[in-house]
This record gives C-alpha cells, structure tokens and sequence, in this order.
C-alpha cells in the first residue's frame, strides 16, 4: 500500500462562535471553541491508518481491513472472569476491550445490575461467514464486513434472560456509552444500519464520542457524517475538556500534533481522520 502523508495543523489561537450547549446528561457541547496553545511535534500519518482506530465504520460497505483488526486477541475461558459469565468455553476477546467492559461491569454492579453474559466477541472472517450462511443478511453481516472480524464489538446477555426484556439490556441502553461503549443497532436505526434490532451488540468507541452519540441519537453511520460536516467539536464530560478535529485524508500535508496533551488518532474507514485531543 502507497504510504502517504497527511498533516494536522492545529490552529493556535482564539476561534469566536456560535455554541451549542447540551446539559441534559452532564454534557457539553459546542461546535467550536477557543483552540487550545502549547507546543506541537510533526507526525506522519499513513494511509493504513484510515483503516484503525476506535472510530472506524464497519458495515456492509465498509469491510474490515487487516490494519483494524485489534492486536490484542486473546482466548479467555469462564474461570478467567469472577463478575461474568461466559457462555462458550473458550471465547476469543481483545483483551483491552474487555478488560474495559469489565471496569464498565463494575459499575453497573452499584445499580444492582449483576447477570452479565458473554456470549460472543472475535471473531475470524470463516466463522463470521458461517454465522451469516446460517442468520442471513437481516442479523448477520459476512464474513469481513461484520465488527465482531475487529474485535472492539461483544455480544453480551444476561442471565435473567433475553437482553430486550433483562435489566442488563436496559442498563446497557441508557448507561453504557459512560464508559464509551454504544448499541450498534438500536430499534429505531434499522433504515440506516441495515441490521435489525440486536440488544445485544456493543461496540467500543471511546469517549467523548459514545457521550456525544448518546446525546445526538446517532449511531455510528450519522456520527461520523456529523463529525465530517461540522469538521470541529469541543465536547466536555465528567471533568474532561475534548477538542475533536475532522481531517480528510490527502497526500503530502503536515501534520502537528500537541506536544503537552493527551491525543488519539482514529481512521474512519473512509477517507478521513479523527483526531481527539484531552486537553
């Protein structure tokens, strides 16, 4: 694959304008702010990294590439996790994204929310082509084109029963994206996800972007449009302050980066960049 440049510039200085505040869930969000100042550093971007990150899109059209695949696949069993259960017994997780679900498990615990299921996470593009041989194209995607051949989606349950009626699936509806997880096909999205209602499916995305998914009702397709149009969000949560930048890919530009803040950089599967910086 050709590697090619692609430069950030971070504006240093003071953007005045129009703001729109949400408040309702202890979000704020403005769709431009003052730019944060500090010193930056120069990195290069490749091409392949429009195919990884937290962000990126997966779905009938936008196949999973060898660079989105998590690095992190690792075989668990039912003895490795105390607070949840394990359906099958050998399961196969990116250790990160779990370990993250597991924090998000514990929280859910103070609400008395206690029944969790793991019921699927990674899976390899042959055994995603079986699943949808045998699902079909309304609750499966093939093999390549499906989350689960990334590993940042899980299938979770609970024991009380099926997700749609269990408090473990209405907890996940209305607190998950807390911790930066979001339901990938929520009811009322089936038009634009072109997958029907599945309770079950989480998806990691990071904040701020479940937060800001979460207020706008967006699912993945409509946040990613959101972001590209409005090309720049300040977003603020729980006490940290977000400064998210939009970047079509091209050849031959700089990019500079914060030298003194936090930042990630995720590829949308398209043709764009997200940059994500804590300030």
């Amino acid at each position: 694959m050709k590697k090619v440049g692609l430069v950030i510039l971070l504006v240093v200085g003071i953007v005045t304008a129009f703001m729109i505040t949400f408040m309702s869930n202890g979000i704020v969000i403005e769709e431009e702010k003052s730019a944060f100042t500090g010193d930056t550093d120069v990195k290069t971007i490749q091409e392949d990294d429009i195919h990884k990150g937290n962000l990126v899109l997966i779905n009938e059209n936008h196949p999973v590439e060898k660079e989105g695949v998590k690095n992190d696949i690792q075989t668990f069993h039912p003895e490795d996790f105390k607070s949840v259960q394990l359906l099958d017994q050998e399961i196969q997780l990116s250790q990160s994204i779990s370990q993250k679900f597991l924090d998000m498990v514990e929280d859910v615990q103070h609400d008395g929310v206690d029944s969790f299921t793991i019921t699927s996470g990674y899976r390899g593009i042959e055994e995603q082509t079986l699943l949808f041989k045998e699902l079909g194209e309304d609750y499966a995607l093939p093999g390549g084109y499906s989350e689960h051949n990334s590993g940042l989606a899980m299938d979770v349950g609970s024991t009380e029963g099926l997700m749609a009626n269990a408090s473990e699936g209405k907890w996940i509806e209305d607190n998950a994206w807390k911790h930066g997880f979001i339901l990938r096909y929520p009811e009322n999205k089936t038009s634009i996800t072109g997958i029907e209602y599945e309770p079950w499916h989480i998806r990691y995305v990071g904040l701020p972007h479940s937060a800001l998914m979460y207020e706008h009702d967006f699912v993945l397709e409509e946040y990613l449009d959101y972001v590209k149009d409005k090309k720049e969000l300040y977003a603020s949560f729980e006490g940290k302050e977000y400064f998210i930048t939009y970047y079509p890919f091209g050849e031959n530009q700089q990019i500079e980066l914060p030298v003194d803040h936090e930042y990630m950089i995720t590829g949308d599967n398209m043709n764009g960049i997200i940059v994500t910086v804590t300030m």
